[in-house]
Protein backbone atom coordinates (compact mmCIF):
# COMPACT_ATOMS: atom_id res chain seq x y z
CA UNK A 1 0.00 0.00 0.00
CA UNK A 2 1.96 3.38 -0.77
CA UNK A 3 1.47 6.50 1.03
CA UNK A 4 -1.22 9.06 1.48
CA UNK A 5 -1.13 11.75 -1.38
CA UNK A 6 -1.97 15.13 -0.22
CA UNK A 7 -5.75 16.30 -0.68
CA UNK A 8 -4.98 19.93 -0.93
CA UNK A 9 -4.32 20.34 -4.67
CA UNK A 10 -5.32 23.10 -6.64
CA UNK A 11 -5.41 23.16 -10.53
CA UNK A 12 -6.67 25.76 -12.43
CA UNK A 13 -7.29 26.37 -16.21
CA UNK A 14 -8.65 28.98 -17.95
CA UNK A 15 -12.11 28.59 -17.54
CA UNK A 16 -12.77 26.65 -14.14
CA UNK A 17 -10.26 26.38 -10.88
CA UNK A 18 -10.26 23.40 -8.77
CA UNK A 19 -9.78 24.06 -5.21
CA UNK A 20 -10.02 21.72 -2.10
CA UNK A 21 -13.10 21.29 -0.87
CA UNK A 22 -14.15 22.53 2.43
CA UNK A 23 -16.93 24.20 4.58
CA UNK A 24 -16.66 27.53 3.48
CA UNK A 25 -17.68 26.58 -0.09
CA UNK A 26 -21.19 25.50 1.52
CA UNK A 27 -23.27 28.54 0.79
CA UNK A 28 -21.31 29.01 -2.49
CA UNK A 29 -22.73 25.90 -3.39
CA UNK A 30 -25.96 25.52 -2.10
CA UNK A 31 -26.77 28.67 -4.51
CA UNK A 32 -24.90 26.43 -7.38
CA UNK A 33 -27.10 23.36 -6.21
CA UNK A 34 -30.17 25.54 -6.99
CA UNK A 35 -30.18 27.30 -10.57
CA UNK A 36 -31.82 24.24 -11.59
CA UNK A 37 -32.18 21.47 -9.14
CA UNK A 38 -34.56 19.18 -12.01
CA UNK A 39 -30.59 18.92 -13.79
CA UNK A 40 -29.81 16.20 -11.43
CA UNK A 41 -31.52 13.24 -12.03
CA UNK A 42 -28.82 10.85 -11.55
CA UNK A 43 -26.48 12.78 -9.04
CA UNK A 44 -27.29 13.46 -5.56
CA UNK A 45 -26.97 17.21 -4.98
CA UNK A 46 -27.60 18.86 -1.59
CA UNK A 47 -30.03 21.81 -2.36
CA UNK A 48 -30.45 22.91 1.61
CA UNK A 49 -27.96 24.23 3.95
CA UNK A 50 -28.18 21.44 6.29
CA UNK A 51 -28.12 18.66 3.41
CA UNK A 52 -25.32 20.67 1.88
CA UNK A 53 -23.09 20.56 5.24
CA UNK A 54 -23.33 17.20 5.51
CA UNK A 55 -22.34 16.02 1.81
CA UNK A 56 -19.28 18.71 2.65
CA UNK A 57 -18.33 17.15 5.82
CA UNK A 58 -19.07 13.57 4.61
CA UNK A 59 -16.46 14.00 1.68
CA UNK A 60 -13.89 15.69 4.35
CA UNK A 61 -14.11 13.10 6.02
CA UNK A 62 -13.43 10.79 3.72
CA UNK A 63 -10.53 12.67 2.41
CA UNK A 64 -9.36 12.39 5.68
CA UNK A 65 -9.14 8.93 5.79
CA UNK A 66 -7.66 8.96 2.06
CA UNK A 67 -10.36 7.69 0.49
CA UNK A 68 -11.03 11.00 -1.79
CA UNK A 69 -9.59 13.81 -2.86
CA UNK A 70 -12.60 16.40 -3.37
CA UNK A 71 -12.51 19.82 -5.15
CA UNK A 72 -15.00 22.75 -5.39
CA UNK A 73 -15.32 23.85 -9.04
CA UNK A 74 -14.87 27.60 -9.48
CA UNK A 75 -16.19 29.31 -12.70
CA UNK A 76 -13.24 31.86 -13.39
CA UNK A 77 -15.55 34.39 -15.48
CA UNK A 78 -17.62 35.41 -12.52
CA UNK A 79 -14.99 33.56 -9.30
CA UNK A 80 -18.90 31.74 -9.27
CA UNK A 81 -19.14 28.35 -7.45
CA UNK A 82 -20.39 25.99 -9.63
CA UNK A 83 -20.38 22.21 -8.56
CA UNK A 84 -17.96 19.46 -7.31
CA UNK A 85 -15.85 16.62 -8.25
CA UNK A 86 -13.23 14.26 -6.78
CA UNK A 87 -10.86 11.64 -7.23
CA UNK A 88 -11.68 8.38 -5.51
CA UNK A 89 -10.96 4.25 -5.71
CA UNK A 90 -7.55 5.66 -5.01
CA UNK A 91 -5.87 2.42 -5.90
CA UNK A 92 -2.45 1.24 -5.12
CA UNK A 93 -0.77 -2.24 -6.36
CA UNK A 94 2.55 -1.92 -7.08
CA UNK A 95 3.60 -0.43 -3.56
CA UNK A 96 4.84 2.49 -5.31
CA UNK A 97 3.81 5.96 -3.16
CA UNK A 98 2.05 7.48 -5.98
CA UNK A 99 -1.23 5.60 -6.91
CA UNK A 100 -1.51 3.28 -9.87
CA UNK A 101 -5.33 3.84 -10.41
CA UNK A 102 -8.16 6.05 -9.93
CA UNK A 103 -11.46 6.85 -10.31
CA UNK A 104 -12.69 10.78 -11.25
CA UNK A 105 -16.66 11.19 -10.25
CA UNK A 106 -19.67 12.07 -7.92
CA UNK A 107 -19.11 15.21 -10.42
CA UNK A 108 -22.43 17.99 -10.85
CA UNK A 109 -22.52 21.36 -12.23
CA UNK A 110 -24.58 23.63 -11.96
CA UNK A 111 -27.28 24.19 -15.24
CA UNK A 112 -25.24 27.63 -16.17
CA UNK A 113 -22.34 25.49 -16.16
CA UNK A 114 -23.39 22.53 -18.13
CA UNK A 115 -22.46 21.94 -21.66
CA UNK A 116 -19.64 24.39 -21.65
CA UNK A 117 -15.60 24.65 -21.41
CA UNK A 118 -16.13 23.91 -17.78
CA UNK A 119 -16.41 20.35 -17.98
CA UNK A 120 -14.23 19.78 -20.91
CA UNK A 121 -11.34 21.63 -18.97
CA UNK A 122 -11.85 19.89 -15.79
CA UNK A 123 -11.81 17.10 -16.60
CA UNK A 124 -8.45 17.79 -18.84
CA UNK A 125 -7.07 18.94 -15.30
CA UNK A 126 -8.04 16.10 -13.46
CA UNK A 127 -6.59 14.19 -16.08
CA UNK A 128 -3.50 15.71 -16.23
CA UNK A 129 -2.59 15.69 -12.69
CA UNK A 130 -3.41 11.97 -12.75
CA UNK A 131 -1.07 10.87 -15.41
CA UNK A 132 1.56 13.62 -15.80
CA UNK A 133 1.96 14.06 -11.78
CA UNK A 134 1.32 10.70 -10.60
CA UNK A 135 2.16 8.70 -13.57
CA UNK A 136 -1.12 6.44 -13.16
CA UNK A 137 -1.69 3.27 -14.88
CA UNK A 138 -5.44 3.38 -15.46
CA UNK A 139 -8.18 6.05 -15.10
CA UNK A 140 -11.95 5.19 -14.56
CA UNK A 141 -14.76 6.87 -15.09
CA UNK A 142 -18.04 5.59 -13.68
CA UNK A 143 -21.80 6.24 -14.41
CA UNK A 144 -25.84 5.27 -13.76
CA UNK A 145 -25.98 2.91 -16.96
CA UNK A 146 -29.43 5.09 -17.67
CA UNK A 147 -27.56 8.37 -17.54
CA UNK A 148 -27.46 8.86 -21.09
CA UNK A 149 -25.98 12.76 -20.81
CA UNK A 150 -23.11 11.46 -18.98
CA UNK A 151 -21.87 8.35 -20.63
CA UNK A 152 -21.86 10.48 -23.78
CA UNK A 153 -20.02 13.04 -21.94
CA UNK A 154 -17.83 10.47 -20.94
CA UNK A 155 -17.18 9.21 -24.55
CA UNK A 156 -16.49 12.74 -25.64
CA UNK A 157 -13.37 12.87 -23.44
CA UNK A 158 -12.18 10.12 -26.09
CA UNK A 159 -12.35 7.28 -22.39
CA UNK A 160 -12.98 3.70 -23.76
CA UNK A 161 -15.99 2.22 -22.80
CA UNK A 162 -15.69 -1.62 -21.10
CA UNK A 163 -19.22 -2.44 -20.11
CA UNK A 164 -22.11 -2.63 -17.57
CA UNK A 165 -21.13 -3.62 -14.17
CA UNK A 166 -24.29 -5.11 -12.43
CA UNK A 167 -25.97 -4.43 -9.24
CA UNK A 168 -22.52 -2.43 -8.74
CA UNK A 169 -23.08 0.87 -6.42
CA UNK A 170 -26.16 2.14 -4.93
CA UNK A 171 -28.03 4.43 -7.22
CA UNK A 172 -28.23 8.41 -6.20
CA UNK A 173 -31.23 8.39 -8.08
CA UNK A 174 -34.31 10.41 -6.94
CA UNK A 175 -36.06 7.75 -5.06
CA UNK A 176 -33.56 5.13 -5.35
CA UNK A 177 -31.11 6.70 -2.89
CA UNK A 178 -29.57 3.21 -1.39
CA UNK A 179 -30.83 0.50 -4.24
CA UNK A 180 -28.43 -1.01 -6.54
CA UNK A 181 -27.90 0.26 -9.80
CA UNK A 182 -25.82 -0.64 -12.64
CA UNK A 183 -22.92 0.87 -13.73
CA UNK A 184 -21.46 1.96 -17.00
CA UNK A 185 -17.27 1.83 -16.63
CA UNK A 186 -15.15 3.64 -19.01
CA UNK A 187 -11.48 4.13 -18.52
CA UNK A 188 -8.62 5.45 -20.20
CA UNK A 189 -4.94 3.99 -20.22
CA UNK A 190 -1.60 5.54 -19.61
CA UNK A 191 -0.87 4.38 -22.91
CA UNK A 192 -4.15 6.75 -24.20
CA UNK A 193 -3.51 10.02 -22.45
CA UNK A 194 -1.71 11.84 -25.19
CA UNK A 195 -4.52 10.84 -27.65
CA UNK A 196 -7.47 11.74 -24.98
CA UNK A 197 -4.98 14.99 -24.08
CA UNK A 198 -5.36 16.30 -27.61
CA UNK A 199 -8.98 15.68 -28.24
CA UNK A 200 -9.33 17.65 -24.75
CA UNK A 201 -7.37 20.45 -26.06
CA UNK A 202 -8.95 20.56 -29.58
CA UNK A 203 -12.61 20.51 -27.86
CA UNK A 204 -11.44 23.79 -25.45
CA UNK A 205 -9.93 25.37 -28.68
Amino acid sequence: MGRMISPDITLTGSHVQLEPLSMDHVHGLVVAANEDCTTFGWTLVPETVGAMNNYVSALLADAEAGRVIPFAQRRLSDRRLVGCTRYLEIRHWTGRDLPDEVEVGGTWLAASAQRTAINTEAKLLLFHQAFEQWQVRRLAIYTDARNTQSRGAILRTGATFEGILRNNRASAASGEIGLPRDTAAHSILDTEWSRVRDNLLNRLR
